[in-house]
């Protein structure tokens, strides 16, 4: 687990170790246990090492192959290296380290781009191929580990965080309003755009190509294209349910049991759900005294749906019966305002959900452990969010669909409310059309839609592609931020496998229900279909109830939430009131202020709950200071 950057220069200037060191020092919170550059007249490539997996100078990178045509910087970690080694050794390559990175460096020299298909694990990679003069870099199939590029004039920069390619010498930063836009909709940017003007990030399962020649244009010699998509599609044959019990035991158990190979001590975080009680079950009957953290709320001030916020009581129980090491800490109003500068620049730009609780979490764990197990992706895959995918699973067609669910993704600003908020900028933006971006995020999945369950996997699909992508990178960016390495044992390769293949039917309780839902009904329908429920995870709830008690695996649905609907009314308002009523505020420049100020009104009027919007607004408020 590392941090990566580089640059080619295609003017020809020589690429210098100052440059390529002031890059990767932006980035050493990544990687504090080494680092490396290789420079090689108009390329430069360098390293952040947080040594995981062989922690002799041996695994240092950049590493650069026997024959001296390759030169690696991989961040990530393969946990099938062994089984790859094992084939390459067959082919008569040795090896001089017991590390992951040169599994990668000769499974990509001797299959090229077919080797990212065998990889089972998480990674972004740069391959500078010195004989044909090209820079390969690709991403994991799920997007668990981040990777940028520019396109500057003559100049291709990378890096694991845009903080490496904005300290690039002579860097111009401008504010994307178009990708603010997109976000300031959906919480969450879909498009591979940042909010930063000419900085991209490479999408999850693609990888991207820079051949360089000095006399052509760069934007010419680009190439990129995508080796892997989700595909939910319910298997047509009649379902057996004990063989699908049966084989998610197998799969997520060795699913967890491929994760915890290390050279470090490994943790687990334990929220008291199913996702993570499952994975630090499993976890614990391999590593006995595994150290657990649980992150709770001080609920003092909170009201309604707040009071079932705090889950350490629920990780406790699971922790005295798995006989686990567990540290948990309490987050009060306040906490927010004292770490949201720093969480700004380590985020680097907003994305979904109010992370803060994430970045001190990791950095609790940080101080035990070195790994950390996670419980990410089991709500994408085995239909975790329910009450989102029965809005949508008595459509007609695709259309009717799209209408449905881009209505409920509006997250933060419907199209109206947009409209005033933007209204400084609005010739700037006003051709950015969000329900084309939405819509755009199927692709060609929109076949076949005849069924609720055509429907629901469509939206697992979308989820994947999305929420989760957003999600896997404030995990990233947080738990780096401590120089703590995340895994995430619901995106093995096999058990994801598995899981789009799983019937619908297997995943959610009441599908028969909602297959005669009445569009007409009036009494009590949001309640019936749309509160949060325990009717997700069906064959996860089942399966895990041979490990774990009862109480664990058919609770109802819960994230990871702090209470601050109530905080931001509350204990938090002076920090509210002082970053969003000031008239020098950053986000004044861009935004309407009496616009946003009506909608920040609202929810301190206990009219609306905007607790989203203004977490928004606040860490965009820290970003815009940071950035500019």
């Amino acid at each position: 687990m590392c941090g990566i950057a580089g640059i080619i220069n295609l003017k020809g200037d020589v690429i210098t170790s100052h440059v390529i060191r002031n890059m990767t020092n932006q980035i050493a919170h990544r990687g504090p246990n080494g680092e490396g550059e290789w420079i090689e007249n108009n390329v430069g490539i360098g390293h952040r090492r947080l040594a995981i997996l062989d922690l002799t100078t041996a695994a240092n990178q950049p590493m650069i192959s026997k024959n001296q045509r390759w030169v690696l910087s991989y961040n990530g970690e393969i946990y099938n290296y062994k089984e790859i080694k094992k084939e390459l050794e067959n082919k008569g390559i040795s090896f001089t380290s017991s590390s992951d990175t040169e599994v990668v460096l000769y499974a990509l020299a001797t299959w090229g781009e077919d080797a990212l298909l065998k990889f089972n694990g998480m990674f972004a990679i740069a391959l500078w191929d010195r004989q044909n003069k090209e820079l390969l870099l690709a991403r994991d199939r799920y997007g668990i580990k981040p990777l940028y590029y520019s396109i500057d004039i003559d100049r291709f920069i990378f890096g694991s965080e845009q903080k490496a390619i904005t300290s690039a010498p002579n860097f111009q930063k401008d504010l994307n309003k178009k990708a603010l836009l997109e976000y300031m909709t959906f919480q969450n940017i879909f498009t591979n755009q940042t909010l930063l003007k000419r900085i991209f990030l490479l999408e999850a399962g693609h990888l991207l190509r820079v051949k360089c020649d000095q006399g052509q244009p760069l934007s010419h010699q680009i190439t990129k294209h995508q080796y892997w998509d989700y595909e939910f599609n319910d298997e047509d044959k009649v379902v057996n349910k004990a063989d699908y019990l049966e084989e998610l035991d197998r799969l997520f158990n060795q699913a967890v049991n491929r994760q915890l190979v290390s050279d470090v001590e490994l943790g687990s975080y334990l929220s008291g759900g199913i996702d993570s009680g499952s994975i630090t079950c499993l976890a614990s009957k391999k590593l006995p005294n595994m150290k657990t953290f649980t992150c709770g709320f001080d609920l003092s001030s909170a009201s309604g749906i707040e009071l079932t916020f705090d889950e350490r009581v629920k990780a406790e129980a699971i922790s005295a019966k798995l006989q686990t090491e567990h540290y948990e800490m309490v987050l009060k109003a306040g906490d927010m305002e004292r770490c949201l500068s720093e969480l700004s620049w380590h985020l680097e730009e907003p994305r979904v959900g109010q992370s803060y609780p994430n970045f001190y979490i990791a950095k609790l764990a940080s101080k035990f452990v070195k790994v950390v197990l996670s419980g990410s992706g089991g709500d994408e895959l085995f239909g975790g969010y329910p009450w989102r995918y029965y809005r949508t699973a008595n459509c007609q067609n695709f259309d009717t669909y799209i209408d449905e669910y881009f209505t409920y993704w509006q997250r933060l600003l419907s199209h109206e409310e947009i409209e005033n908020v933007f209204r400084p900028c609005w010739n700037s933006v006003k051709d950015v059309e969000t329900k084309d971006i939405f819509k755009k995020v199927f692709s060609s999945h929109k076949n076949n839609l005849d069924q609720p369950k055509d429907f629901i996997n469509h939206s697992l699909y979308f989820e994947a592609k999305t929420f989760l992508n957003g999600l896997l990178i404030v995990e990233d960016k947080l738990s780096m931020a401590h120089g703590l390495e995340t895994r995430v044992p619901f995106l093995d390769n096999d058990l994801v496998d598995f899981a789009m293949k799983c019937p619908v039917s297997l995943k959610l309780k009441n599908l028969n229900i909602v297959q005669g839902f009445n569009e007409n009904e009036t009494s009590n329908k949001k309640r019936k279909y749309f509160q949060k429920t325990n009717d997700g995870k069906q064959i996860i709830r089942e399966m895990m109830g041979r490990y774990i008690d009862q109480d664990v695996t058919q609770a109802t649905k819960q994230g990871f939430s702090s209470p601050d609907a109530s905080w931001f009314k509350g204990q938090s308002i002076d920090f509210v009131n002082k970053t969003l009523y000031q008239n020098k505020a950053r986000i004044y420049d861009i935004l309407d202020e009496n616009s946003v100020k009506t909608l920040v009104n609202s929810h301190l009027e206990c009219k609306q709950n905007k607790r989203l919007l203004i977490w928004s607004l606040l860490n965009l408020e820290h970003w815009l200071q940071n950035t500019f």
